[in-house]
C-alpha cells in the first residue's frame, strides 16, 4: 500500500522541529511512503521547506494563499495525497521508525478503514511532578485509562491518526467548520467528529495499535499549572461543542469519568496514605482542578456555543 503522510507547519519558530518531524516520516521502515507538507500561509517558512526538501520526489510541498487552520490544511494535504492511505502528524511530533510499518499492518491484517497509535510525551523542559498520568490527555498524549491493548476505538490523536484515501475523500474529510486550530484558537475535536461521523456511515472505529507510536514534544509552557488549567476548561468547552455534531458522542468521555471517580481518584488516595507522598498530595490536587476545570468549560460551552449551522 502507498502511504501519504500530511504534515502541516505554520511559523518559523517551529520549523527546526518540523524538519525533526519531516525526518522522522522520510526514515521509516515502511518504503511506499510520501511525506505532503501543507505550509499554512507563512511564505517564509515555505522558502526554507523549499530549499531543503525542493528536490526530493517522495515530497510534495504547498503553501496556502493565506492562515486557514490545521482542518482545512490537513485537508487540502489529503486532496494532493496519491496514497492508499492517508496520515497526519503535527510538527511538534516524531514518529517512531515502525509507525507507519505498524499502521500498514491494521489495513492488511485487521480491514481497518482507519488506524492510529499512542502518543507518548518527549518532556523538553522536563515532567512536571504535580501532572497525573490521568490528564496527560491534556498535553496531546495518551492517557492512563485509554485502551492498553490493541483495539478498535472511537478515535487517536489527530498527531497519530491515518484513514484509507478513499474513505477520508467520500466522508470529505475534516469538518473546517467546527473550529479545530487556527492561530491562537484553543478548541480541538475535529478528529473526533470525523470519526463519528465515519463510525456512523460505515459502522467502524479507529483500530489502535499501541506500538505504532507518535512521540510529542511538550514544550516548558505547556507544564505550567495555570496554562494546563486553560487547557482543561477549553476542552470541556470543546468536548461540550462537540455534542452539537456528534449526536452520539460522549460514552468514552463518559467511560472516563466513571473510571476516574470509582478507580483512579481512591486509588491515588490510598497512595497518599500509605506513603504520606507530597508529590502524590500534588497530583490529586491537580487531578481536582483540572477536573473541575473541564467541568466548568463544558457548562460555560453549552450557554454561550452558538454552532454553524450549514443550509
Amino acid at each position: 500500500m502507498h502511504v501519504s503522510v500530511v504534515l502541516c507547519t505554520y511559523t518559523e519558530d517551529m520549523y527546526p522541529h518540523f524538519t525533526e518531524a519531516a525526518e522522522s516520516i522520510l526514515s521509516q521502515t515502511y518504503d511506499d511512503v510520501e511525506l505532503i507538507v501543507i505550509v499554512d500561509g507563512t511564505q517564509p517558512v515555505y522558502d526554507r521547506v523549499v530549499a531543503d526538501y525542493g528536490d526530493r520526489d517522495d515530497v510534495v510541498i504547498e503553501c496556502n494563499e493565506e492562515n486557514v487552520g490545521l482542518l482545512e490544511s490537513r485537508n487540502r494535504g489529503a486532496e494532493i495525497a496519491t496514497g492508499d492511505v492517508v496520515a497526519f502528524i503535527d510538527d511538534d511530533a516524531v514518529a517512531d521508525k515502525q509507525w507507519i510499518e505498524r499502521l500498514i499492518r491494521a489495513y492488511e491484517e485487521k480491514g481497518a478503514i482507519a488506524a492510529g497509535g499512542k502518543m507518548t510525551p518527549e518532556w523538553v523542559a522536563g515532567k512536571p511532578s504535580f501532572l497525573p498520568e490521568e490528564f496527560y490527555w491534556l498535553v496531546g498524549v495518551t492517557h492512563r485509562g485509554f485502551a492498553e491493548e490493541p483495539g478498535e476505538v472511537r478515535n487517536t490523536f489527530g498527531s497519530n491518526i491515518s484513514f484509507r484515501a478513499d474513505v477520508f475523500a467520500e466522508l470529505g474529510g475534516f469538518d473546517v467548520d467546527i473550529g479545530g486550530r487556527k492561530g491562537e484558537k484553543n478548541l480541538q475535536g475535529g478528529e473526533t467528529e470525523l470519526c463519528a461521523r465515519m463510525r456512523t456511515e460505515y459502522g467502524q472505529g479507529v483500530w489502535y495499535d499501541p506500538e505504532a507510536k507518535v512521540g510529542h514534544k511538550v514544550f516548558e509552557y505547556r507544564t505550567k499549572f495555570w496554562w494546563l488549567v486553560d487547557r482543561a476548561f477549553w476542552q470541556g468547552y470543546s468536548k461540550r461543542a462537540m455534542k452539537t455534531y456528534v449526536k452520539t458522542g460522549g460514552d468514552d468521555e463518559n467511560e472516563f469519568l466513571l473510571r476516574l471517580l470509582r478507580e483512579f481518584i481512591p486509588h491515588r488516595l490510598q497512595r497518599i496514605v500509605k506513603k504520606r507522598s507530597q508529590k502524590e498530595l500534588l497530583k490529586m490536587i491537580a487531578l481536582l482542578a483540572f477536573t473541575v476545570s473541564v467541568g466548568v468549560g463544558y457548562v460555560y460551552s453549552s450557554i454561550n456555543y452558538s454552532p454553524v449551522i450549514k443550509e
